[in-house]
Parts: C-alpha cells; sequence; structure tokens
C-alpha cells in the first residue's frame, strides 16, 4: 500500500463524518485539505488576468464555505469532494466575472489559459465566460463528457479517480476526455 492510498483512506473518512453531520472534523479535514485546495486555487488564478482582485486564498476560503454551508453531500471519497470543490471554484469564477463584466460596459471579460491539451495547437487565452457557455453547451449536448472536463480540468484529477467519480470505466473517461476536449477545441476557436 502506498502512503498516499492511506491518506485518501484518512481524507474519505473524515469525509464520511462530516456527511454524518459531525461538525468537529470539518477543522481537521481543512487543514489535511487545504495545500491540495491552494494548488489547485492557484493553479485557477495563474490563468486569469494580472490585477485580478481575487486571491488563491480567497477562493479556497469562498469555496470551502460553499461546501460547508451548502446542502448535506454524502460524500463518496477524496476525489468526488476535489471535484466538488473545484466545481465551486469554477463557479466563484464565473460569478466574478459575470460581477465585473455587469460592471463595466462592453468590459470585464477575464482570460484563462487553457491547458493540458484542452486547445492542443494553441495555447491562447480564453475569456473563462466564453468557456463557461461553452461548457454549458456541451453539457447539453453530452452532459457525462462536460463533467469529465470539469474533473479533469478544473479538478485535475486523473483518469481513475474521475472513473470512480462519474461511475464508468477510466478508457470511457479517456475516450470522453478526448472527444469533449476536440469539441471544445472547435468551439472556442469559432469566430465570434
Amino acid at each position: 500500500m502506498r502512503a498516499n492510498d492511506t491518506a485518501d483512506g484518512y481524507i474519505t473518512s473524515l469525509l464520511s463524518e462530516w456527511s454524518r453531520g459531525n461538525r468537529a472534523v470539518e477543522s481537521e479535514l481543512a487543514a489535511v485539505v487545504y495545500a491540495k485546495l491552494h494548488r489547485l486555487a492557484a493553479a485557477y488564478m495563474r490563468r486569469e488576468r494580472g490585477n485580478h482582485t481575487l486571491q488563491p486564498t480567497a477562493l479556497v476560503a469562498e469555496a470551502w464555505e460553499r461546501l460547508a454551508d451548502g446542502p448535506a453531500v454524502v460524500w463518496q471519497n477524496r476525489a468526488h469532494f476535489f471535484a466538488m470543490a473545484s466545481c465551486q471554484m469554477r463557479a466563484i469564477l464565473v460569478d466574478h466575472a459575470r460581477k465585473r463584466k455587469t460592471a463595466k460596459r462592453g468590459g470585464g471579460r477575464r482570460q484563462v489559459e487553457l491547458h493540458d491539451n484542452l486547445i492542443k495547437e494553441d495555447r491562447s487565452l480564453v475569456d473563462i465566460l466564453a468557456l463557461d457557455e461553452a461548457l454549458n453547451r456541451l453539457k447539453a449536448f453530452d452532459a457525462r463528457a462536460c463533467r469529465i472536463v470539469e474533473l479533469h480540468f478544473f479538478g485535475g484529477l486523473s483518469f481513475e479517480e474521475m472513473a470512480l467519480v462519474v461511475g464508468i470505466s477510466a478508457r470511457s473517461v479517456q475516450r470522453d476526455w478526448s472527444m469533449a476536449r476536440a469539441w471544445l477545441q472547435k468551439e472556442l476557436t469559432k469566430q465570434p
């Protein structure tokens, strides 16, 4: 057994206790998952404009607050938790971009750099609102593929971890990822 397997099991047991309403484990859980959440937030923020008012620590804090104060969730495992946390971070950034766009007539679009070969040939910046809209269109077309993109691109989950969360084989996850990446590349490179 790898040391990481033990840590994953510990996180899963804390999540299980938290799901049962044991708020006493919340601070211990936060301490155990904070470093990974901060890495995810920092990765998001590297894709944002340089003068962004939101910092990784604030992004983690707001995501944690939404998870802790939101509807009760029965956490399956650590991968499920990080998937939900990354989705919360995405939602926070999209909300922030919408508020900024509303505040600045005709402007306020924030840029994110797509990585992990989402757009293979063109490492250009993509507007986070355009990305969100494209993901919503993908969700209408193929909800599972959209979930795979969220888990991999935003959550940083491996194909094996995504397979556990979604309940399909890792090979199916890879196929969905390849299709979704190509579909999004086409959608995001369309001329407005």
